[in-house]
């Protein structure tokens, strides 16, 4: 039988800090927030999420990786980046404009996006609220997890490019929060 995960507050919300299995409502789990890049929602803890809880042990989950990301419009989700694994995501509410292999595309609500490994991608937040974006991926810990910051003329057009700075990221939520549909 696979005993549930124990939930703990952090700064921001709830985080599991053991393995097994858990509920929790994006509205009540642990953020991290960057000016620059959005919210993200882990559903994990790691040192960061756990800053100020030294009595917690950090669990992430060994399988896949799963986050929720929250940007505003003109904000984009990080660099143009490569990954070693495959990445899935569905826009659940907005739009946004994503950047994929030298090309764009425009995406909103309900909108899929399947990137295989080495897909150079990144999105950035379009349209009049924020987007969000359901993220999932998968990990494999046996191999280096390999990442290769890309450059492109849409990227550099967007502040997305692999060498834009990134900005300082804070255990909290997005700015955004009170637009959010779990607020």
């Amino acid at each position: 039988m696979v005993e549930q995960a124990r939930l703990e507050s952090v700064a921001s919300g709830l985080a599991p800090v053991s393995p097994g299995w858990f509920v929790v409502n994006a509205g009540d789990a642990a953020w991290t927030n960057n000016d620059r890049h959005g919210g993200v929602c882990i559903f994990e803890s790691d040192e960061f999420v756990l800053r100020g809880r030294p009595d917690l042990t950090a669990y992430e989950k060994p399988g896949a990786g799963f986050v929720i990301r929250v940007v505003s419009p003109g904000q984009p989700t990080g660099g143009l980046h490569a990954e070693s694994v495959e990445e899935d995501f569905l826009v659940i509410a907005g739009e946004c404009i994503l950047l994929v292999e030298d090309e764009e595309r425009h995406l909103r609500t309900w909108d899929f996006v399947h990137c295989p490994p080495g897909t150079a991608h990144t999105f950035v937040g379009a349209g009049e609220g924020p987007c969000i974006l359901v993220c999932a991926g998968n990990r494999d810990f046996d191999e280096s997890f390999w990442r290769e910051d890309r450059d492109s003329e849409a990227a550099r057009r967007y502040g997305a490019s692999g060498d834009a700075p990134s900005g300082e990221w804070r255990v909290e939520r997005p700015a955004t929060w009170a637009e959010l549909p779990w607020s």
